[in-house]
């Protein structure tokens, strides 16, 4: 699995912010071709992200460039010429408003016949689907198994709040009046049952007021509580917070290791199902738990602090 605990959206327009962006610790870049470009700039914006993915220095992250919407004219070209002009530099499409396993097939299949015709490695170019409304949430079991290319669901909040009719204008925040719970609860945990059951990553969409850190945090941090992987950034200074909330806490990494150390002496050296690591008993179970913070906190980089002593 790729890194992705925090997503920068660059505009493929702009300049500055692409090269900016090279220097900034996200781990994931997706240059924009679809609603950060206006339509009069978005056939420039395709050669400038070409000139980007080609010319530009992006080590230790994830390349992604998201086209246009399949119900929009621009869309096939975008893959065309990206993938014709930087595909040995690029890791995923991502597609937006997909509704529909026909359009990730769609992807796949022009993906298929560019990387044959450019002769670049078949099938190693990835897919981001974005789930932007009603239509794409009820069908994304489908849409997570449209593809063996398919890598992560991403959450799109905005257009999604506009097609259930939410009454609220702060794309990511709860509606005025909802007192109770979590309003995208439901929405969250169908996108992050269908991306586990086909072993694919979940990424929240954006919380639009970017100044407000902390809100940003609070925010991330009920995705990240669910199991999802990283969230969608729109400022630079929302990257350190997402960085932290979806890494596990040192203390949790070192637990993570010490569990997995003591589960495989125990089951292999002295031949037990389940056994006791201090006061906690661990068991098979407890090892798939362990195994999970265990590849985040190797993922975010963390180092052990604790090591497992056997008993004498």
């Amino acid at each position: 699995m790729r890194p992705r605990r925090s997503t920068l959206a660059v505009p493929g327009s702009n300049p500055r912010f692409i090269e900016k962006a090279q220097g900034l610790p996200a781990d994931e870049i997706f240059l924009d071709l679809e609603d950060a470009v206006a339509p009069a700039a978005k056939e420039d914006a395709r050669r400038s992200v070409v000139a980007a993915l080609n010319d530009g220095d992006w080590s230790g992250k994830v390349r992604v460039v998201r086209v246009n919407d399949l119900d929009t004219r621009w869309t096939y070209r975008d893959v065309i010429e990206v993938v014709e002009g930087a595909g040995a530099n690029l890791d995923c499409v991502m597609l937006p408003k997909v509704r529909d396993p026909a359009d990730v097939q769609w992807l796949d299949r022009l993906l298929t016949q560019i990387e044959r015709n450019m002769g670049l490695e078949v099938g190693r170019i990835g897919i981001e689907a974005q789930i932007e409304d009603a239509r794409g949430l009820t069908r994304v079991d489908e849409i997570a198994a449209a593809s063996a290319r398919m890598e992560t669901l991403v959450f799109g909040p905005g257009d999604f709040m506009a097609s259930i009719n939410m009454k609220t204008l702060v794309v990511g925040e709860q509606p005025p009046g909802y007192t109770e719970g979590d309003a995208y609860h439901y929405i969250l945990m169908r996108i992050l049952m269908a991306a586990r059951a086909h072993d694919l990553q979940a990424i929240d969409g954006p919380y639009f007021n970017v100044r407000d850190v902390p809100a940003f945090t609070r925010v991330a941090r009920r995705s990240a509580a669910l199991g999802f992987d990283g969230k969608w950034v729109l400022h630079p200074s929302q990257i350190d917070a997402a960085n932290e909330v979806f890494s596990p806490a040192q203390d949790d990494y070192d637990h993570a290791e010490l569990i997995l150390d003591a589960y495989d002496y125990y089951t292999t050296v002295e031949k037990r199902g389940a056994a006791m690591l201090g006061d906690e008993m661990i068991d098979e179970a407890s090892r798939k738990m362990a195994l999970v913070i265990a590849a985040k906190g190797r993922i975010a980089g963390l180092m052990r602090t604790k090591t497992f002593n056997p008993p004498v």
